[in-house]
């Protein structure tokens, strides 16, 4: 009979420890739930549209060298606002708006070229989506005939590095007119940072220039249209190994 009790009170303090231990130490906490937040879709843009003539700006009534234009484009998936970039391609000088919607009016100079883009934005992270750049002239008053683009560098690429594999390298450049007649190109180039020497006159959008390991090279493009019109490009730069 002693034996029966002696296990009928351990089995009894086994149930109280049980009972009292706020439940089984094999449970697993839950994680939160943390959403998943989906990177923004690049934007295509609609207006004003790639390489013409801008004539819906409306001329600003306090200041008419300057007119506002609406800029458009698509909505992009997984996006919840834009950032509209707008460059004056002659000051170099850039207008940034956003938007949550899929246009912006923007006030910019009368007769002046630009390029603009938009960056596609999402709450939650800081992945984005950049659209395509497109140019465009903004209508200026008496305006007949528009000076070409400025020349954009396609190779080497501005900041590039390239190996001296060779004495010789090709510089390769594209530009655009809204009037389509642009007749020859000057290309500056040198070891200066204000490049001076010409290498004259072309009609092509490439030409081979002599190069030596260890230096930096300086570049511009000057472009002319059969009315006088010129542009110039960008300093554009690359370095030989």
């Amino acid at each position: 009979m002693k034996i029966l009790k002696y296990i009928t009170i351990l089995f009894f303090s086994s149930a109280l420890l049980v009972s009292c231990g706020g439940g089984s130490s094999d449970e697993t906490p839950v994680d939160p739930i943390v959403p998943v937040v989906l990177d923004p879709n690049e934007a295509t843009l609609v207006f004003p549209e790639d390489n013409t003539e801008c004539n819906e700006g409306v001329v600003n009534a306090n200041d008419s060298s300057k007119s506002t234009v609406t800029f458009e484009w698509t909505n992009s998936e997984n996006t919840d606002s834009y950032e509209i970039k707008v460059k004056n391609l002659e000051t170099g000088s850039i207008t940034t708006a956003s938007s949550t919607t899929n246009q912006k009016a923007i006030s910019i100079n009368r007769g002046s070229p630009y390029e603009w883009y938009v960056i596609s934005l999402v709450n939650g992270t800081s992945s984005t989506a950049t659209s395509e750049t497109w140019s465009f002239y903004n209508q200026g008053q008496g305006i007949e005939n528009y000076a070409p683009f400025p020349a954009i560098a396609i190779s080497p690429l501005r900041g590039s590095t390239i190996s001296n594999t060779s004495t010789t390298t090709t510089l390769e450049w594209s530009t655009s007119d809204v009037d389509d007649d642009i007749i020859s190109y000057e290309i500056l180039f040198d070891t200066i940072e204000t490049p001076t020497t010409s290498l004259g006159v072309t009609e092509d959008t490439t030409l081979e220039v002599t190069i030596s390991p260890g230096n930096i090279y300086y570049w511009m493009v000057i472009t002319k249209d059969s009315f006088g019109n010129t542009s110039n490009s960008e300093l554009f730069e690359f370095r030989v190994e």
